[in-house]
C-alpha cells in the first residue's frame, strides 16, 4: 500500500501546508472519506455508494479481479488502474494478468467503459525502462 500514500504524498506536495486542499485531503483521510486498505480485507464485504479505486491491478489475477467487482453494492463505481507492461507477478504475464482478462470480458456491457492511456507520468527514464526493457 505504500505507493498509494506515496502518491498521495507528491498530491499534497504541489500545496503549502495550510493550503486548503492540502488540509481538505487530510480531513477525508482522518474522516475515513478517503480509506487506502489492502484488497485482503475486501471478501465478505459490500460496498455501496462509494467510488472504489484498485492500482496496479495488472498484478491481479482474473479470479481477484471478480472477487472485487462482485463486492460492489448499488450506486458503486468500479476504477482498475494498471499497466500490463509491469507486471511484477511471477505467474502472470501480458495475456494471463486479470486486468487483461476484465477488459476482454467486459468488452461491450453497457456499465464497463475502457480508457487506454498512451503515455506514462513517472518520468522519461521510466518511460524508456517500460518501452525497452
Amino acid at each position: 500500500m505504500q505507493p498509494l500514500f506515496d502518491n498521495l504524498s507528491v498530491i499534497k506536495s504541489h500545496f503549502g501546508k495550510s493550503d486548503s486542499p492540502r488540509n481538505d485531503i487530510n480531513k477525508l483521510l482522518t474522516d475515513n472519506k478517503l480509506v487506502i486498505s489492502p484488497l485482503a480485507y475486501i471478501r465478505g464485504r459490500s460496498l455501496v455508494n462509494i467510488y472504489f479505486i484498485v492500482d496496479e491491478a495488472q498484478n491481479l489475477t482474473p479470479h481477484e479481479i471478480k472477487t472485487i467487482i462482485t463486492r460492489a453494492g448499488e450506486n458503486t463505481k468500479v476504477v482498475f488502474t494498471g499497466d500490463i507492461f509491469q507486471i511484477d507477478h511471477p505467474y502472470l504475464n501480458t495475456q494471463s494478468n486479470g486486468l487483461s482478462y476484465l477488459i476482454e470480458k467486459m468488452h461491450g456491457q453497457k456499465l464497463y467503459a475502457h480508457i487506454n492511456l498512451e503515455k506514462g507520468e513517472r518520468s522519461e527514464l521510466s518511460e524508456l525502462a517500460s518501452q525497452i526493457l
